[in-house]
């Protein structure tokens, strides 16, 4: 995504430096994150007949940052349940209307493959602060299917604690604009696997998700994610929807998120800061075999 030129904006501001002596106000140009709509859109294989995919079923429209704009339909796709996986996808590619050129996603989907169409009465709109509240029912919030935990790795404590600094000197775009959240994937070991950002969390790990599932590689049962900011209840629903096994964030999380985190088996800690963090659920991953007692 760093290579992403959409990803930033320039725009020029007022600097205003205080001390004791006052207020000192200075014009400067500053680095922005860009923020723009994305309309995701579904083409059935058995639908693909009309030009420029004209029957092609408007799913969703969310704010984010641009880049990785694929990996982002397809996580999300994935996530909210109306797709089963990779090979229901054929082919992402964006809108070929000037005026609508990457800011609309076309996913084809493949000649049969599953789809959800109940999910569509959802009116999916998310903004890049909210993923969920574009839903239209609280059915809606808990209907994507989330399957149990598999047993997953056992994660160091040490680990755990270093996530967050390593997180941060991935963020190439975070560093030059500071605005911008992360989801990053890492082995149990702690080594960077991939990251993701954006200016909408939800955003960031349906980009890392996608990514993953692209490559073939969900299931994510052994992998440890570190988001930034807060873990929402829709974070721990789309990591549990991966079968990501072990999601750590920098603030806490919700008591939805705690609840959906425990009926699913996964391990969720919060807080990481400094030298320690708090575990909600899962613990037996922390430091012992993923059987042992938590005590």
């Amino acid at each position: 995504m760093s290579g992403d030129r959409r990803s930033t904006a320039r725009a020029r501001v007022e600097r205003v430096s205080v001390s004791a002596d006052g207020a000192v106000r200075r014009v400067r140009d500053d680095l922005l994150a860009t923020e723009e709509p994305l309309e995701i859109r579904v083409l059935r294989a058995e639908d693909a007949s009309g030009p420029a995919d004209a029957n092609a079923t408007r799913v969703a429209v969310t704010m984010r940052t641009p880049g990785a704009d694929f990996e982002l339909a397809a996580g999300f796709l994935y996530g909210e349940g109306l797709i089963d996986g990779p090979r229901s996808i054929t082919a992402i590619r964006y809108c070929t209307e000037a005026e609508q050129r990457y800011n609309v996603v076309n996913v084809v989907l493949a000649l049969g493959a599953p789809w959800n169409a109940d999910a569509l009465a959802r009116n999916f709109y998310t903004t890049s602060s909210c993923g969920v509240c574009g839903k239209a029912s609280i059915e809606a919030v808990m209907g994507a299917a989330c399957p149990p935990a598999s047993a997953g790795p056992c994660v160091e404590p040490a680990v755990i604690v270093a996530l967050p600094d390593r997180l941060r000197e991935a963020q190439a775009v975070f560093e030059r604009t500071g605005g911008l959240h992360a989801a990053a994937q890492f082995t149990p070991e702690g080594e960077l696997v991939r990251i993701r950002e954006d200016v909408g969390r939800h955003n960031a790990m349906d980009k890392l998700v996608g990514a993953a599932l692209l490559a073939g590689e969900v299931p994510l049962d052994g992998a440890v994610v570190m988001v930034s900011g807060r873990t929402s209840f829709e974070l721990v629903q789309k990591a549990a929807r991966a079968g990501i096994t072990v999601l750590a964030g920098v603030s806490a999380p919700s008591s939805l998120a705690v609840q959906l985190a425990r009926e699913t088996g996964m391990t969720l800690a919060g807080f990481v800061r400094g030298p320690g963090f708090n575990i909600y659920a899962g613990g037996a991953r922390i430091g012992r075999p993923a059987g042992a007692a938590t005590g």
